[in-house]
């Protein structure tokens, strides 16, 4: 996204405004030295700071009084001829008529305002009032049209930023999803691979091993020779007298 535009107001604060006057003088000075000499124009550019100190640009070889004489001349702005008396009162009396006619334009806009703010209203006829609320009800009508302008520059912002949002959740569950299969998968494997090293630890060991005796693990091998000798035994009748007299027939 690009840079918002930004506010051009009066920096309050005092350290922050000289460094932006220091600088941005600096750009204007060397701007206009590049229009002066790129595009061959007679420039003369003078700058008072808030404490006075002057910074003035002229293009060379003029000096800033031939850039202000030709200024004047072009202009057409009477200069006084301080020897010829007449020609310095007709140039007061001009002075004059401009110190007036300014004063009129200023008396004109404070009294505008004024009956914007509807202030002052007794003095007001009926037809400049319907004028006045004419020209009202263009200026609120270009105000809701601006601030309609501006809720929907914010809702199409708004709309983007939860599309972005949507599509990073998205990414975001797929990347969760797609590592717990990769642990499920791992933890499956593992699994499995233990079961197979059981079942070849089974297959080692000798038949024997796999049933021990109740109680402890012994084995045939290990029990002593006189354990292991068998024995004869003569079976008994339970009548011996009929064996006695088959024995007697």
């Amino acid at each position: 996204m690009g840079r918002g535009k930004i506010e051009v107001k009066r920096i309050e604060n005092n350290t922050s405004r000289q460094v932006t006057f220091s600088k941005r003088r600096s750009g204007l000075m060397k701007k206009t030295h590049e229009l002066s000499v790129l595009c061959d124009a007679q420039i003369g550019l003078i700058v008072f700071s808030t404490k006075g100190k002057l910074t003035e640009y002229c293009t060379p070889p003029l000096c800033m009084k031939q850039i202000i004489d030709r200024y004047v001349k072009s202009k057409g702005i009477p200069i006084p001829d301080h020897n010829n008396r007449a020609g310095a009162i007709a140039y007061n009396d001009q002075m004059y008529k401009e110190l007036a006619r300014m004063k009129n334009e200023t008396l004109n806009l404070q009294l505008s305002l004024q009956r914007y703010k509807g202030d002052d209203l007794s003095t007001v006829h009926f037809d400049e009032l319907r004028e006045l609320e004419h020209q009202l009800e263009q200026s609120v009508n270009k105000v809701r049209a601006r601030k309609f302008q501006l809720l929907h520059e914010q809702l199409e912002n708004l709309k983007r930023t939860e599309v972005l949002l949507e599509k990073e959740n998205q990414e975001m569950y797929q990347w969760l999803m797609s590592n717990q299969i990769e642990k499920e998968a791992e933890m499956e494997a593992q699994q499995q691979q233990i079961a197979m090293t059981e079942l070849k630890l089974v297959e080692q060991q000798p038949l024997m091993n796999q049933f021990p005796f109740f109680g402890e693990d012994l084995h045939l091998g290990n029990l002593p020779d006189h354990q292991l000798h068998t024995h004869t035994y003569r079976l008994q009748p339970t009548h011996p007298n009929l064996q006695d007299s088959t024995q007697i027939e």
